[in-house]
């Protein structure tokens, strides 16, 4: 029995032994993970980071760059606890916060005072105020970004706590109910929790669920708070003993336990946003309200505009305008329909405003106190812009907001708050300059009241507008904080109206439909503009009216996007839907022309490429003219006037230039108009399959990826264009990959691309790496299957009178399908570039040499022809001169259907019908 039990003694020990030694090496393992994450999550990870975060002012080059969490809310996991909260374990956090800021320090504060130019006003060295110093373009803006984030740094211009004025709430009467037990699974407060490492007490963790509207605050096992609308079930109330963890971010305080949770009221009620009352069919109202449209233009789509203020306009409602300070053609145009209609008014105090720009509150607001100054009166103010259309009629609307006349309908954002707080950028600092948004940082909100947002498009009543211009402590404090922030018209007024004395006013309905295809439209499409990753809802489109039309039992009145160039269709059909068919022989009814260019334009100088062909096809329109038209000379081309797109059917029908002529035996000048059109197509050689799936095939620029078109109609391609490939395939179910061989005008290979095509129908685009400044002439683009050239498109590279021709030389061969062997690369296709020129008798360019010498206008015409064709010419207004010299053989342009002088009734809104108030339809 004595040797049974030491052999049964030996096997435990062994077996104590193993077991000892496992758990010695998963402890080892453990701390070492828990030590190299939590190193790894504070410190930087590598020099060629900060190179991004210099050239791009991001981290990564995703979306999640841009959504940050808080610095303040440090999320973590959960850790034992006789691990949480220990001293040793502070001292170790401490340590490592100490290598980051040393390894910022070295690092990311890169500045020099050389560099700036100027000393600023404290020490930068956050990554993204380094990043914003860089790229700046301008010492202003340098010294806009310094002091701003200095300013925010040292001491924010705007007050850390405001006061919560909703006559609902009492957010100074918050009560603590007690300590309750809290579930595993199931939470006690389950509407947002988070986990603040240093910082969480009692009153943060009520600031933050008051931040977000919540009912009930709780703070739970030191470093945790959680934030809920429901009762705790009183079931659940423990002795107050059993809480019993001390607060980091206040040792005098308990925050709850293990399990075990603080309970406290935030002062604030649960959020129900009031709905709209429906009108009363047969409800006749003695005091209709009387609407002001605040529109917020900008662009060239004069046409659009005045066809959406016909389909608004009354005799009792109003049209306050504001143009963006750089459209100087869309302010112009306007101004003629001011002087010619009483209620439209044309604000004088401009801005330049961009996408999530600061500048776009400012102009709200300055509206809206010119409006309250104003004589007129109005009773709401909705904001639209030229891409807005109504939905329903007039009458439906006014009758509609006569029912709740002092409602205030705003689009909340729907999520969580927090959640949105970072999503939107609340808690970055940006600042404005350079028509830009730079992100130079972290920011607190002010704490007290409740946090919103959501769509920047508004009808506010009357009163709630007098009370945001005469302001008080509430609107002044959120006034300077959204100075320094994001997207600011999307929180601003939301924010407000939640914290505000009319909070009870609140509708969570901004009467929009909104066309949002966030697969496409959420592609980070503003990082020209803003340091920041932002979503553009989609233009309407014909195969989209199905959406619109399901709305007409909903409380919505007016829908977004729509845009002519794109789709006239859609438009069309809701006019129809709205106001009843159209007279049979209304003109023009599907055409729309948009002005690219005009002379008298200063803030927005026209691309030097549209100049170039504009001007070389007015040259050959006079010579044409002068040979064939006329017996008198036509002395010069005295200057490029206009230039419109023309668009027919919801298809680019070409460009219009206008033009000033002057004859050689008279003082008289002429303006002539010619329909233009781009003749480089792309050209199928081999109709089979797969290759009959290509739909379109050609090269432009100005690629918008949301509406999948290019917008350069023209296809200005300069010098220094980076040109876009773009090929649209039908659906199949062969996969399959084509090769795209780019032959500049000398015929030489400069870069070989390859895709894949898929089963699905696609619209494919990409941006070959061509040497730059491209060559001037015209370039060809193969697309080659199996070794045979199937089709091929051509584009021409605009000259320019500055930018010398070039072509490939042996070292810019290296830019050749990025980097790969391109002289055996070029041997490869050789064969099949040698067999294309063959069977098309492809022309290419002679290099220059010293004594190669020709006309620059001469040279750029003959390359202008070769892209493009003149259609047709007319005469704006014949005179005696013209009769004279027998060019009255030439058109009147107002008699064609293709002039920008053509009729066009849709947009005709000088008419107007004394009886009734409204613009006449037709």
């Amino acid at each position: 029995m004595d040797i049974k039990w030491l052999k049964r003694y030996r096997i435990f020990c062994i077996g104590g032994s193993i077991i000892l030694c496992v758990q010695i090496i998963l402890a080892f393992v453990f701390f070492s993970i828990q030590e190299y994450s939590f190193s790894e999550e504070l410190l930087p990870n590598s020099l060629n980071r900060l190179k991004n975060v210099a050239d791009y002012g991001i981290g990564d080059d995703d979306e999640s760059s841009y959504n940050n969490v808080p610095s303040g809310s440090n999320h973590r996991n959960k850790l034992p606890p006789d691990k949480d909260n220990s001293a040793s374990s502070n001292e170790y956090y401490n340590k490592v916060l100490q290598q980051r800021q040393n390894y910022k320090t070295d690092y990311l504060r890169v500045l020099r005072v050389d560099e700036l130019g100027f000393m600023p006003p404290c020490d930068i060295g956050g990554r993204e105020s380094v990043s914003a110093l860089h790229r700046a373009k301008t010492q202003i803006c340098k010294q806009i970004i310094a002091n701003i984030s200095c300013l925010i740094k040292m001491n924010p211009p705007y007050p850390k706590r405001l006061l919560h004025q909703c006559p609902t709430n009492n957010v100074k009467n918050n009560k603590t109910l007690g300590c309750f037990r809290d579930g595993k699974e199931i939470k006690l407060l389950p509407g947002y929790k988070t986990t603040l490492i240093h910082s969480n007490s009692q009153e943060n963790c009520l600031d933050l669920c008051l931040q977000s509207g919540f009912v009930y605050a709780g703070v739970e096992y030191g470093t945790e708070c959680f934030c809920g609308n429901e009762t705790p079930e009183w079931s659940s109330k423990l002795p107050d003993t059993f809480c019993d963890m001390q607060c980091p971010g206040n040792q005098s305080q308990i925050c709850g336990g293990h399990y075990t949770i603080n309970v406290f009221k935030t002062g604030v009620s649960k959020f129900i946003a009031r709905v709209a009352s429906e009108p009363s069919p047969n409800l006749k109202h003695d005091n209709p309200v009387r609407i002001v449209f605040l529109l917020t233009l900008n662009g060239r789509a004069v046409r659009q505009v005045y066809r959406l203020i016909k389909a608004l306009f009354h005799r009792d409602h109003y049209f306050f305008i504001h143009v963006d300070a750089r459209h100087d053609y869309m302010f112009r145009e306007l101004l003629k329909i001011e002087l010619a209609l009483s209620n439209i008014r044309l604000s004088r105090r401009r801005h330049s405003t961009i996408w999530g720009g600061a500048s776009l509150l400012t102009t709200l607001m300055d509206a809206m106190s010119d409006l309250v100054q104003s004589s007129w009166d109005w009773d709401f103010v909705i904001n639209l812009s030229e891409s807005d259309f109504p939905i329903k009629s007039n009458d439906a609307l006014v009758k509609f907001l006569t029912t709740n006349r002092e409602c205030n309908f705003v689009k909340s954002h729907g999520r969580e708050v927090q959640q949105f707080i970072q999503k939107q950028g609340l808690d970055k600092t940006f600042v404005e300059c350079e028509a830009r948004m730079w992100r130079v940082g972290e920011k607190e909100l002010p704490k007290g009241i409740i946090w919103d947002g959501g769509s920047d498009w508004l009808a506010l009543s009357r009163p709630f507008v007098n009370y945001l211009v005469t302001g008080d402590n509430l609107i002044s404090g959120l006034s300077q904080f959204f100075k320094y922030t994001l997207l600011p018209a999307e929180s601003f007024f939301h924010t407000v109206l939640r914290n505000s004395p009319f909070c009870e006013t609140y509708i969570d309905n901004n009467l929009h439909v909104t066309n949002w295809k966030r697969w496409l439209g959420c592609k980070c499409q503003y990082r020209h503009v803003v340091d920041w990753c932002g979503c553009s809802p989609n233009v309407f489109r014909f195969d989209d009216w199905n959406r619109i039309k399901n709305t007409e039992k909903k409380q919505v009145y007016f829908a977004r996007k729509f845009e002519p160039i794109i789709n006239l269709s859609i438009i069309d059909t809701l006019e129809v839907w709205l106001y009843g068919e159209y007279p049979a022989d209304l003109k023009n009814r599907m055409s729309y022309w948009q002005n690219v260019y005009h002379y008298d334009d200063v803030h927005l100088l026209a691309d030097e490429s549209l100049l170039t062909i504009g001007t070389s096809l007015a040259r050959v329109a006079t010579k044409h003219l002068t040979t064939s038209h006329t017996t008198c000379q036509i002395r010069s081309l005295d200057k490029l006037l206009q230039v419109f797109t023309y668009h027919h059917k919801d298809q680019f029908k070409g460009f219009l230039i206008q033009y000033e002529v002057s004859f050689s035996n008279s003082s008289t000048k002429l303006q002539l108009e010619s329909w233009c059109w781009p003749k480089l197509q792309g050209i199928i050689m081999y109709n089979k399959d797969p290759i009959n799936r290509l739909l379109n095939f050609i090269v432009s620029s100005d690629f918008d990826q949301k509406e999948q078109m290019s917008r350069d109609f023209i296809r200005l391609i300069s010098p220094y264009t980076e040109p876009v490939l773009i090929h649209q395939w039908a659906s199949g179910e062969q996969i399959f990959t084509v090769t795209f061989l780019w032959l500049n005008p000398y015929g030489e290979l400069a870069n070989i691309t390859s895709v894949t095509i898929e089963g699905s129908s696609l619209i494919t685009f990409g941006k070959p790496v061509l040497p730059m400044p491209l060559v001037q002439g015209i370039w060809t683009v193969l697309l080659v299957y199996e070794n045979v050239t199937m089709a091929y498109t051509q584009f021409l590279v605009i000259p320019s009178q500055i930018t010398k021709d070039t072509y490939i030389s042996a070292s810019q061969k290296s830019f050749i399908n990025k980097g790969q062997n391109s002289e055996k690369l070029i041997q490869e296709w050789a064969s099949v570039i040698i067999a294309f020129k063959n069977s098309i008798k492809l022309e290419t360019k002679i290099k220059p040499n010293n004594r190669f010498k020709t006309k620059i206008t001469g040279w750029i015409d003959s390359l202008i022809i070769s892209a493009y064709n003149i259609k047709e010419t007319c005469i704006v207004v014949p005179c005696k001169s013209v009769m004279d010299c027998e060019l009255t053989r030439l058109v009147k342009c107002a008699e064609t259907s293709w002039s920008s002088y053509s009729p066009d009734p849709k947009s005709d809104i000088i008419s107007i019908n004394k009886e009734s108030g409204t613009l006449n339809r037709f």
